[in-house]
């Protein structure tokens, strides 16, 4: 039909655009219908869509002539991006544990670092999605890690009550695949790790901050949740050059 109309307005001298004209988009509906589009993507129509925006839900302002669609980088053109994975982990962890207070999602591996570099290689980390517990010994022992916090990366107007979980479970995952039905708490030693700083130079990642706290699970009370008044009772804190010995005098009382 567009064709037909070309042809009929150029016998009569008249300038014709090549396509039939279409209803104006306003800005608003483009970018829903852009939007609608990209629905389930995980990003609005400006960032998958590839067109310059000067604004939300402003119409596409590119340049005419200019290809549209998926963005091509510079490095991508070439075959191969300008960074590695090297650079990918430096990124992240700089983003996860470059400042002082790391969030309580993550700081568990930091607590879980820092006594590995102490009980290393006496014990080997092992925990892991599903792991019942964080660390092994050749001979069979194995022993928990929970950490504590009194300052958040979030803005709080006290200190954060330490509280650690301690509850049985029903079973506990072997080498991630196997689900052993045995219940009760499957390590043999818990090291509850407190950061009880809450000042301006608290700071999470410093290994000097933490204190220790060794028990014996067969020492720990039938319960779920245990304050850090209850393990006090049970044992004495000790900072991270004495962790390893005191983890040692621990685990060898469980042969008597």
């Amino acid at each position: 039909m567009t064709v037909l109309l070309c042809m009929k307005a150029a016998e009569r001298g008249v300038e014709t655009p090549l396509e039939t004209p279409r209803s104006p988009i306003s800005e608003a509906g483009w970018h829903a219908r852009m939007s609608s589009r990209f629905a389930g993507k995980g990003a609005c129509a400006r960032c998958l869509s590839g067109f310059p925006t000067s604004g939300f839900g402003r119409r596409p302002t590119g340049r005419p002539g200019r290809r549209r669609g998926r963005i091509i980088t510079t490095s991508q053109q070439a075959g191969a991006p300008a960074f590695g994975v090297g650079d990918v982990i430096a990124r992240v962890s700089q983003v996860a544990f470059g400042k002082p207070l790391v969030t309580n999602v993550l700081r568990g591996h930091v607590a879980e670092a820092i006594v590995a570099l102490a009980l290393e290689p006496e014990w080997r980390l092992c925990g892991g999605d599903y792991a019942g517990w964080d660390f092994e010994r050749p001979d069979g022992l194995r022993l928990e890690v929970k950490q504590s916090a009194a300052m958040q990366s979030w803005s709080t107007s006290k200190p954060s009550k330490p509280i650690f979980d301690v509850a049985a479970r029903t079973g506990h995952w072997q080498a991630g695949t196997q689900w052993i039905a045995e219940a009760g708490r499957p390590a043999h030693l818990y090291v509850f790790a407190h950061h009880s700083i809450y000042a301006d130079h608290a700071d999470h990642r410093d290994p000097t901050q933490w204190a220790f706290y060794v028990v014996a699970t067969r020492d720990l009370p039938d319960i779920k949740q245990a304050a850090l008044s209850t393990i006090s009772r049970l044992t004495s804190a000790v900072p991270v050059t004495a962790l390893a010995d005191t983890v040692r005098v621990t685990a060898s009382s469980l042969a008597r």
